[in-house]
């Protein structure tokens, strides 16, 4: 495949991704993007948000926003008020005679847009039939790996190699700062409940940990209400960022902003629920989880069939105390005071 682009094109090859989906979807795709941009001109088509992770992760790569109705959540397919002006300008790019277009989803929608973009070779994981979109259809890899994996089989089709997960290459973790607790997710059967955190801040504080709160907008209530004066609500990724800044830990749902500190190089402890942290663990080698409970519909892609998400609620406060105070005693070896107490507490 790389003899077949370095044999016509004499430029530096144009290259079209699609990542149309969350956050942490997309942080995860940033050691492709970063790989890529040093041998392609790369453009990805991305959620708006995708303009503050540029600056600061991927300078070279060109954003074109894009906000596809078919990743909404709810009522994806009321075709009548999808938006067919923004449809029509994206298909467009067209114009631009990309060499190579690729996406990590098996999602048949992705792969006919790369073939209206008209992209000379197209790269993805085809299903049902979508490979008839596709000019280079590939193999999923193993239904059990994390889907980084997926990134690094399209890396390989195009002549480039990225690191296993567990050597990605991360900033130093600090060794001052908050405990950052952000206490959101993208879909409510994610979070944890609010109660139980509260409670968890309650014990790191008596630790003498430096607590941070931070949450979604619609939760500021609760916390304020709850007494935590000092939450914080970031609003968009660059003020996310601007959290992650001054933290040396990061404690959370499994979610965007848990993915976004570990690319930073703060260390995660991520409360799982619906889904499996061997596919979406944050990518921070000294990251570490709490598995949602057993559910017989493990993974459920957040269409909870129960009145609550039992994954989750039935994660006790103090089970998380315990593993959230030995992940910050093994993080911060010279902090004495706090693993003294974590000890006790066990």
């Amino acid at each position: 495949m790389q003899q077949e682009l370095s044999g016509v094109v004499t430029r530096r090859p144009k290259l079209l991704v699609l990542q149309l989906w969350g956050l942490g979807d997309l942080v995860i795709a940033t050691p492709f993007l970063q790989a890529a941009s040093k041998k392609y001109a790369v453009t990805l088509l991305a959620k708006p948000f995708a303009q503050d992770l540029r600056d600061r992760f991927w300078p070279e790569v060109r954003v074109v926003p894009f906000l596809a109705p078919w990743t909404a959540f709810r009522h994806k397919y009321k075709l009548w008020a999808w938006p067919w002006g923004e449809i029509f300008r994206v298909v467009r790019l067209w114009s631009e005679r990309y060499d190579v277009g690729v996406s990590w989803r098996w999602d048949p929608r992705d792969h006919l847009l790369l073939a209206l973009v008209r992209a000379r070779m197209r790269i993805g994981f085809p299903r049902v039939d979508s490979q008839i979109f596709l000019t280079h259809p590939l193999a999923r890899p193993e239904p059990e790996h994390h889907i980084y994996e997926n990134w690094r089989v399209i890396a390989r089709a195009l002549g480039l190699e990225l690191p296993t997960r567990e050597k990605i290459p991360v900033p130093p973790a600090r060794q001052t700062g908050e405990v950052l607790i952000h206490s959101g997710a993208g879909q409510p059967v994610r979070v944890w409940p609010l109660e139980r955190y509260k409670g968890l801040i309650a014990f790191l504080r008596r630790q003498k940990f430096t607590v941070q709160v931070a949450c979604d907008p619609e939760q500021r209530d609760w916390w304020l209400q709850a007494g935590e004066s000092s939450v914080a609500t970031p609003r968009t990724v660059r003020e996310l960022l601007g959290l992650l800044d001054k933290a040396r830990a990061f404690i959370g749902n499994d979610s965007g902003p848990a993915h976004l500190a570990g690319l930073s190089g703060v260390p995660t402890f991520t409360i799982f629920g619906p889904q499996l942290p061997d596919w979406f663990a944050p990518l921070h080698p000294a990251g570490e989880w709490l598995e949602g409970k057993p559910c017989p519909y493990k993974p459920c892609s957040d269409y909870c069939r129960f009145p609550v998400p039992y994954c989750m609620v039935n994660t006790s406060e103090a089970e998380v105390c315990t593993r959230v105070g030995a992940f910050l005693a093994r993080g911060m070896p010279g902090n004495r005071v706090q693993r003294v107490a974590v000890e006790k507490m066990g």
